[in-house]
């Protein structure tokens, strides 16, 4: 599944609606076994695709040595970012039109690439690096999510703001449920439904970050 093709929901946008709908007959796309709708991944970093794997095939990867580099596991952890200070001019400098958004380091691009969902799934913003930038330096634990297979997810609620470093995976399976369930001009109450229900699992499973935040 790519994630540098046309567009980068194509990644899960498919494997989504699949476990949405209850489909089975997944494949394992090294050694073609059947696999069930919950399964892992690997990020391709010289093509940027996004592999469903088998249990035996994702362990092959455990040595980032292996295949060169070239296969990276997306690991599940999540961790509490706190607000980070994302007042609502801090935002403004990112042109991101939205409140939520996803952030995360391109290793074939070699920058940071923004992106938020919406009712044609998750649309690229074109993030000033400059003011990424000045977010990085205040807030150094944003760093520590790892490059092409985690990413910073932001939500902006109204006064609150929470940030967590999430699995990649994690970030185009919500984009694309909220696809399925978008409705009218702000998504709809299924749609946030989905949110919420998104970001409480995220703060259940979430651990505390261990590097404090800078003013």
């Amino acid at each position: 599944m790519s994630i540098a093709a046309a567009h980068p929901l194509a990644a899960l946008r498919g494997a989504v609606e699949r476990g949405s709908n209850g489909r089975a007959g997944e494949q394992c796309e090294m050694c073609a076994v059947e696999i069930a709708p919950a399964h892992r991944h690997v990020v391709d970093a010289t093509e940027r695709t996004l592999k469903c794997l088998c249990p035996h095939c994702f362990m092959l990867f455990s040595d980032e040595a292996a295949a060169h580099g070239r296969f990276r596991q997306v690991p599940m952890r999540y961790v509490d970012l706190g607000d980070a200070g994302l007042d609502d001019a801090t935002w403004d400098t990112l042109a991101i039109p939205v409140s939520l958004a996803f952030f995360f380091h391109s290793s074939s691009q070699d920058r940071a690439v923004a992106f938020y969902p919406g009712p044609a799934g998750a649309t690229e913003s074109l993030l000033p690096l400059d003011a990424w930038q000045a977010v990085l330096d205040r807030n150094p634990s944003f760093a520590d999510a790892l490059p092409d297979v985690e990413a910073v997810m932001v939500r902006r609620d109204r006064d609150v703001t929470a940030c967590f470093i999430v699995p990649i995976d994690a970030c185009y399976e919500l984009a694309g449920r909220l696809r399925m369930h978008w409705s009218g001009f702000d998504g709809g109450a299924e749609a946030h439904a989905e949110l919420t229900s998104f970001f409480d699992r995220v703060r259940r499973a979430a651990s505390p970050s261990p590097v404090v935040h800078r003013a």
